[in-house]
């Protein structure tokens, strides 16, 4: 039987889970971690996906990013996968398939669906009795959020808390160490930032007409872009065609 076609986000955010063919090991130590992440972060300015959270277990991975409007996610965990494999084939003097098949992903669509994913694969060690809490994981993206990064794009799950960033940060802390959200149900992830939803965010931006949009200076035209996409999730197909500016400008913004 053919596979189906992935269902599309309109966002372009996708949970994405990557496993080991038969439920087989892939990370035998540290090293072999570390090597996935590297490649992760090659990769990310070559097929310009932006990475929001990721957890590397023995035998799977989960993944929290945005594909590019230039490249299909497909093909960036394509790139990703097969580099993965060909180094730890080398290292390991073997040969054949390491992954299970065609990766799973699943649509994140709106603001909550986002956060409720972040935090699923944030707590998945803890779940799986490898650590104590969210926070002890060595190999989640926690720590990122937590000291800094340079892989994973952390302004978006703090903006979602506060525009304050101090308030956003124990904001962050607080929601991460809620383990009554123990499931979250994709299905129920729908889209909720409609096109008057969008215009109406312009309105309280202070732009009452698309036209007078289209006439601000290029700095306050792309710092509402900007918001729009990180702080509302609003993808970038959605804001070209409410304000006629095309898409290629807004992803380079």
């Amino acid at each position: 039987m053919p596979r189906g076609l992935r269902r599309k986000s309109s966002s372009g955010i996708y949970h994405v889970m990557i496993r080991g063919i038969n439920k087989q090991i892939i990370f035998e130590e540290d090293a072999d971690r570390l090597r996935f992440l590297a490649i992760l972060n090659k990769f990310k300015s070559i097929s310009d996906y932006t990475v929001y959270g990721y957890c590397l277990m023995d035998n799977h991975v989960h993944l929290l990013v945005r594909e590019s409007e230039e490249e299909c996610l497909s093909k960036a965990i394509q790139r990703i996968s097969s580099s993965f494999v060909r180094w730890y084939n080398d290292k390991y003097e073997r040969t054949g398939h390491l992954f299970q098949g065609r990766f799973r992903s699943e649509v994140v669509l709106d603001q909550r669906a986002f956060l409720a994913v972040l935090r699923y694969i944030h707590q998945n060690p803890m779940k799986a009795g490898i650590t104590s809490n969210v926070f002890t994981s060595k190999w989640t993206s926690m720590s990122e959020y937590l000291y800094g990064s340079s892989l994973v794009s952390t302004e978006l799950a703090f903006q979602l808390f506060s525009s304050d960033q101090h308030t956003a940060y124990h904001l962050f802390i607080e929601y991460m160490q809620d383990f009554n959200f123990t499931q979250y149900c994709c299905a129920c992830f729908i889209e909720t930032i409609t096109d008057a939803d969008c215009i109406q965010l312009l309105h309280e931006m202070g732009i009452t007409h698309i036209s007078e949009f289209q006439s601000l200076e290029k700095q306050d035209r792309n710092e509402i872009i900007t918001k729009l996409k990180e702080t509302y999730c609003i993808p970038g197909r959605q804001i070209s065609r409410i304000t006629g500016i095309p898409k290629s400008t807004i992803y380079r913004i």
